[in-house]
């Protein structure tokens, strides 16, 4: 099996053109689906459902999924690991974070470990905690700061970080100590990331409250910015918006809410993965 094939077929899928995975991995387009059209005959099957906007993945490749990106991890794995033989650090990865606030503190240790390895390249990714996780275990990163989350994999905490309420800075809830949970089920609530599993919605859960929903974003800020207009109250991790400036009150919840926030990392990290998640570790021991 040619790995560089599945890895086309992989690029294919994530941008959903087989124009753009030619452009992204230095293929003509010819190539590329002279490439799939070689793995379709391995395989025996059709992978990809073509169309005039784009291609998509059939039920069969579907199936195969986890399997090619495990058989691409570990043809990863063993470059790396042959590079440390020969005396080189090489490899790419992927960090993701649910936290915008990490940015700052992400980009100050990548620049940090770019100087001791040159030749790792450091990716970063956004999204949610229980998504990221998902892509981490699916072989789409190679660790991620989110809060905890069930699952098997190793774990390195970073923070404790209470939930918070948004409200606007005129609301007479602005002038609470503590905002009671019970207030989410009938002010008008601006939900981010709706539907998904997210902090705030665990928590809405757990309590048993149904947060009374007229509006959603995919984003925290703006979810922050339609608060600061008036527009409803909203719930979020205090380290979400803690450096925003404007016509927001943030207060804590009652009852109180604290999540532990940290790293997140297969057990079997690859070398490249292994190196940089090894060197945060000792970071924080020093800081420590």
């Amino acid at each position: 099996m040619e790995l560089e094939r599945y890895k086309a077929l992989l690029c294919a899928i994530d941008t959903g053109s087989l124009t753009s995975a030619a452009e992204k991995l230095g293929y003509t387009p010819s190539g590329i689906s002279r490439m799939m059209a070689a793995l379709e005959e391995e395989t025996g099957f059709p992978l990809l459902i073509r169309g005039r906007e784009g291609v998509l993945p059939t039920p069969d490749c579907q199936r195969m999924l986890p399997a090619i990106r495990e058989l691409l991890f570990c043809g990863e794995s063993c470059q790396q690991l042959a590079a440390q033989i020969r005396g080189l650090e090489i490899g790419t990865v992927v960090v993701g974070t649910a936290y915008s606030a990490y940015y700052v503190w992400l980009s100050n240790l990548i620049s940090q470990f770019r100087w001791e390895y040159p030749q790792i390249q450091i990716q970063i990714r956004s999204g949610y905690s229980t998504g990221l996780l998902a892509m981490m275990m699916e072989r789409q990163l190679d660790l991620c700061i989110i809060s905890k989350r069930e699952g098997d994999y190793d774990w390195l905490p970073l923070q404790e970080d209470p939930m918070v309420a948004w409200i606007p800075e005129n609301h007479p809830l602005a002038e609470l100590d503590a905002v009671p949970i019970r207030v989410f089920a009938r002010e008008p609530y601006i939900d981010t990331y709706p539907g998904v599993d997210v902090d705030n919605a665990r928590f809405f859960r757990q309590c048993k409250v149904n947060p009374n929903i007229q509006f959603s974003t995919m984003d925290s800020y703006a979810t922050y910015s339609m608060v600061e207009a008036g527009l409803g109250i909203s719930m979020n991790n205090r380290l979400n918006g803690q450096d925003w400036k404007g016509g927001v009150k943030i207060l804590p919840l009652d009852p109180a809410k604290t999540i532990e926030i940290g790293i997140a990392s297969p057990k079997d990290s690859a070398p490249a993965a292994r190196r940089f998640t090894d060197f945060i570790r000792g970071y924080l021991e020093k800081q420590a």
